[in-house]
């Protein structure tokens, strides 16, 4: 057993490390910044850069990052995380459970897709980097992908014929390319992807939000785990929404159908259980 005061002071502060905040009586500083010095002064889209990339965004950075972030709001109360919302505070549950409710619902299928598209578009930036065209390394991969049987992220919308939000998105990041801009380089990788992809169907399968917020990620330099994360702060605004204006409307115990619409019953007919000795 280890004796308390064999214990290293040191070695205690050094349980927790962290280079995103400091505290002290009188004295709370974010990345070095007095937080009192950052309120009124940045916005929370800055403070979001500044917390996850340690400086604050330049002008075009904040431009496209808050775009991404506006144009994940919402989705309806069709989508299940904004249903479980809805449902969560038809129970009871407070603006708190509705929300985590809702968030532990974004996953890999309903939730994940940004984060898997700037992962398709690394795999073919790194063939890029390797030598091959642009072109033939969006070509190789969505093959692969569709020999494989693998869902291609971030293109195809089953509400949208064409969804609304990516091309303003893919406009926004063509107006920020240039020197004192974005590279522009994901944005032909997503373009690339939607002509190979579209060659290999036989017919346009347009980019929706998750390829177009996963262009401006991959602009922005955000690893693609952040992708997810991002759209989680970004989802979060709507769920909150939904959750209050369930809340207002007063409703008790709603299911994901209304009682007129009954579920299928797949199981066995109608039986009884015969004598038991």
């Amino acid at each position: 057993m280890i004796n308390a005061s064999e214990i290293n002071h040191t070695s205690l502060t050094d349980w927790w490390r962290t280079e995103i905040i400091s505290i002290a009586p009188g004295e709370i500083r974010m990345r070095g910044y007095p937080i009192e010095e950052l309120i009124g002064r940045i916005t929370f889209c800055d403070m979001i850069w500044l917390m996850l990339r340690k400086e604050l965004p330049t002008p075009v950075q904040r431009r496209l990052l808050e775009a991404a972030l506006v144009a994940a709001v919402d989705h309806g109360p069709q989508a299940p995380s904004i249903a479980i919302a809805r449902m969560a505070m038809t129970c009871g549950l407070g603006i708190n459970n509705a929300m985590a409710s809702a968030i532990n619902a974004l996953g890999d299928v309903h939730g994940g897709a940004g984060q898997q598209c700037l992962e398709l578009y690394e795999i073919i930036a790194a063939a890029e980097n390797d030598g091959a065209s642009l072109a033939e390394a969006a070509r190789s991969e969505i093959a692969r992908r569709l020999a494989a049987r693998l869902h291609i992220p971030g293109f195809g919308h089953r509400f949208h014929g064409v969804d609304p939000r990516a091309g303003r998105l893919l406009a926004l990041v063509a107006e920020a390319t240039g020197p004192d801009g974005v590279q522009g380089r994901f944005r032909r990788i997503g373009e690339a992807v939607g002509t190979a992809l579209a060659a290999a169907k036989g017919k346009s399968v347009p980019m929706n939000i998750d390829g177009a917020t996963a262009v401006v990620y991959g602009e922005l330099a955000f690893p693609a785990p952040l992708a997810r994360g991002l759209f989680v702060l970004s989802r979060s605004v709507g769920i909150l929404a939904h959750a209050w204006e369930q809340r207002e409307q007063g409703a008790r115990i709603k299911g994901p159908m209304p009682p007129s619409v009954p579920y299928r019953y797949d199981g066995v007919a109608l039986r009884h259980p015969r004598e038991m000795d």
